[in-house]
């Protein structure tokens, strides 16, 4: 497979890769096509006996905005009927799966807006170095959504659960200290430095035994993939916020930057 991706751009240097997302008239939002390049960037370096450290990265003002919600491909497949549009909402979680399972090291450089599968996408890497002035969002609830693909078990993980909790209930948008704090990132640099110093950190790791990484990459993964078998409930979760009206409202004010209004009346129970 080459490295002709057409919303990445891959570096090799030694033993350190770069891969940068490079979709800048879209805020480097995840659209179809680049959810597969980055399944298909992971399965490559993995891959690839001679990268032994993976830096992944975005522009000095975004890092990501998130899921494409206007992608035609994306829009298709909420339309379908439920078993192809199950099928079809598996990019997601695919594409976090292949980070997460990454035989190289993988350092997030995170400048700008980190929003939803963005933020999504850091926690499936082994450390996150983020810039001052960066945030990070989880704004899925807000639209009517759920957080899915594995996010929750990840951030949980991250920063624990009362955290977890409060950042996906409330949407809110987190500075980088209070990340640093709670754990989600591992270090903080100056603005626009987060590259350079994602670069030293690799080239460090890369001088290491390789075996050894490697052995404590997965024997860690391994303790927090104890819920993992059960994810599969929150893709069906996504496809069922999708036939709610509160999804239909939040998407819509989303696209239409208006405050949404929700229906906050669950159905009356059955006094039977």
């Amino acid at each position: 497979m080459s490295d002709e991706y057409a919303h990445l751009q891959i570096e090799r240097n030694g033993h350190v890769a770069t891969v940068r997302l490079s979709r800048p008239e879209a805020k480097n939002a995840l659209n179809v096509d680049l959810l597969r390049e980055l399944t298909d960037a992971a399965t490559e370096l993995s891959n690839d006996a001679s990268i032994n450290v993976v830096i992944l990265t975005g522009t000095t003002e975004y890092f990501s905005a998130g899921v494409d919600l206007r992608d035609p491909a994306l829009v298709n497949a909420m339309q379908q009927p439920m078993p192809l549009r199950r099928r079809a909402l598996e990019i997601g979680p695919r594409m976090c799966r292949a980070w997460e399972e990454m035989a190289p090291v993988t350092i997030a450089a995170v400048e700008g807006h980190c929003v939803g599968g963005g933020v999504s996408l850091i926690l499936s890497c082994d450390f996150v170095v983020a810039g001052e002035g960066a945030f990070f969002l989880i704004p899925e609830i807000d639209r009517g959504m759920n957080y899915s693909w594995g996010s929750l078990r990840r951030l949980t993980l991250a920063v624990g659960p009362a955290l977890a909790k409060k950042w996906v209930m409330f949407a809110e948008r987190v500075a980088v200290d209070e990340a640093a704090k709670a754990g989600l990132v591992t270090w903080t640099t100056p603005m626009g430095g987060a590259y350079a110093k994602a670069r030293e950190l690799a080239e460090q790791l890369a001088s290491k035994p390789q075996m050894g990484l490697l052995m404590t990459k997965q024997t860690v993964n391994a303790f927090g993939r104890i819920l993992a078998p059960v994810e599969h409930m929150d893709g069906d979760q996504f496809a069922m916020t999708l036939l709610s009206e509160d999804f239909q409202e939040g998407v819509a004010a989303f696209l239409e930057k208006r405050p949404p209004t929700f229906n906050k009346e669950l159905p009356e129970r059955d006094k039977d």
